[in-house]
């Protein structure tokens, strides 16, 4: 224990380590084979149950057993200064002996966890209303209650340096390929920085093309998506003080799944996934395809509707592309203040801001009643992803399109799309191709990607009763 050679002279260099910080608690104590000293953070540990746990070893030490210290939740170690820092600032009772140069380590740490309740931003109708915390316990638990098989298997690791977030991942062991695992732990452990905080950080240093605006990693918060991931071989990542949990390696098609899917009938979850796939085109190309038509194709229109459109559009001083700008940057403004501001005032926004303001805006003659409808559809097609990450790639990929389109009409709009098609063909996550089953071109995929097909198929049809058996019952 190098120069310090007294309890007194233990406690005032602990001190000093953290730095006199009020919440630490330092105190001499009378142990069997003399003093010690206990260490922890009031805040973070409850000290009723220290005292508990302290004269469970007590006894066990007096009672002369070789593994005294070492219980459910507690164990003993050589000390070192960097296990006493590493144990008191993850909540622990750190125990001190100077005689023998022994540190007693007992993990429980008390942290303030919320209760498993439904993600707001991912309801569903029919299912479980349970969702994750920002505590690896806790979801672990709601995952193992689903899967309670010996092949899920769960490895954990501690990311930067002076935050030193506990990591976990975990997959089952029969099921995921054990390259992919591998990738995974590798990349892992390859992430060198001294702030690690949330998944997002994480997510940054395992993704393939960092730059690339579609996500790699599909981001949920509730047990049910990440069981049904797990058991198709995919691996999830979770951050222990974050309830998001990182699911890859995912396709394209993986973000407009949803658990309603599974839970409703089979023709209305397949209806239903179709409408949010179509919806990725409504999304990215009904603006520019407005654009296209008012500026360079409007003989494509029909004559009827020909004469509406350039009634409405003679009377705005500026190019369509100007409007849709307008409108679609009023859009996101509105979305962004209804997140930030609380939920009351957030829907008072939202009615202000697409009612009053979107009528005033075409009453003044800034934009037309097309656009209007052209940007609203795009925004409620948007919306349908169940997905916030890509809800948010689609938002911003349009913009290149409106661009496109104000330039070269359709064959920007061309242009974009191939653009837009090659980098999908080239993305990938961990190493896994990203538009797949299109390509590599895999038509035995497509069932699982663009339907919902059901769990059984019965040959005949189950009998609930036999005809005539009342009979001998008797009517009513």
């Amino acid at each position: 224990m190098g120069d310090i050679v007294s309890t007194d002279s233990l406690i005032l260099y602990i001190k000093k380590v953290f730095h006199n910080s009020s919440d630490l608690y330092v105190e001499e104590m009378e142990w069997q084979n003399g003093p010690a000293v206990i260490c922890y953070f009031t805040t973070m540990t409850e000290g009723a149950e220290v005292n508990r746990q302290l004269e469970l070893i007590r006894k066990r030490a007096a009672d002369g057993l070789a593994d005294w210290g070492k219980t459910a939740i507690s164990s003993v170690h050589a000390f070192s200064v960097s296990m006493l820092t590493h144990s008191i600032s993850s909540g622990f009772v750190a125990v001190i002996f100077p005689e023998t140069n022994l540190l007693l380590q007992i993990m429980m740490p008390k942290f303030t966890v919320r209760s498993p309740n439904e993600p707001e931003n991912e309801h569903v109708i029919r299912g479980p209303h349970e969702g994750f915390v920002e505590g690896f316990d806790a979801n672990m638990s709601l995952i193992r209650k689903r899967l309670a098989i010996p092949d899920l298997v769960v490895h954990s690791l501690r990311i930067g340096n002076d935050t030193q977030t506990l990591v976990n991942y975990i997959y089952i062991d029969s099921i995921a390929d054990e390259n992919v695992v591998a990738d995974v732990k590798r990349r892992l452990e390859n992430i060198k920085s001294d702030k690690v905080i949330s998944t997002g950080q994480i997510e940054d240093y395992l993704e393939d093309s960092v730059w690339s605006p579609f996500p790699q990693f599909l981001n949920t918060e509730r047990p049910d998506r990440v069981v049904a991931n797990l058991l198709e071989g995919k691996i999830a990542i979770f951050s222990n003080n974050s309830p998001t949990a990182l699911i890859a390696p995912v396709n394209f098609f993986s973000f407009y799944e949803s658990p309603d899917d599974y839970n409703a009938r089979v023709l209305v979850g397949s209806f239903y996934r179709i409408l949010r796939i179509l919806s990725f085109v409504t999304a990215i190309f009904l603006p520019a395809f407005y654009i296209a038509v008012i500026g360079f194709h409007s003989e494509i229109i029909p004559l009827e509707l020909g004469k509406q459109v350039k009634l409405a559009v003679n009377a705005i001083p500026y190019r369509p592309i100007y409007e849709a700008l307008i409108l679609e940057l009023f859009i996101e403004l509105i979305r962004e203040s209804a997140i930030r501001l609380p939920t009351p005032i957030g829907q008072t926004i939202g009615i202000v801001g697409g009612l009053v303001i979107g009528n005033a805006i075409v009453d003044a003659g800034l934009v037309s009643n097309f656009m209007v409808i052209v940007v609203a559809m795009t925004a409620i097609s948007s919306f349908v992803i169940p997905s916030w990450e890509m809800n948010m790639t689609i938002r911003i990929i349009r913009f290149p399109f409106m661009l496109a389109a104000s330039l070269f009409g359709f064959f920007g709009i061309a242009i974009g799309t191939l653009v837009l098609f090659i980098h999908l063909m080239n993305v990938s996550s961990l190493k896994q191709p990203y538009f797949t089953p299109i390509v590599p071109f895999d038509p035995s995929k497509f069932k699982d990607a663009f339907f919902r097909s059901p769990y059984v198929r019965l040959k005949k049809q189950q009998k609930t009763f036999t005809h005539g058996a009342n009979k001998e019952g008797g009517g009513r």
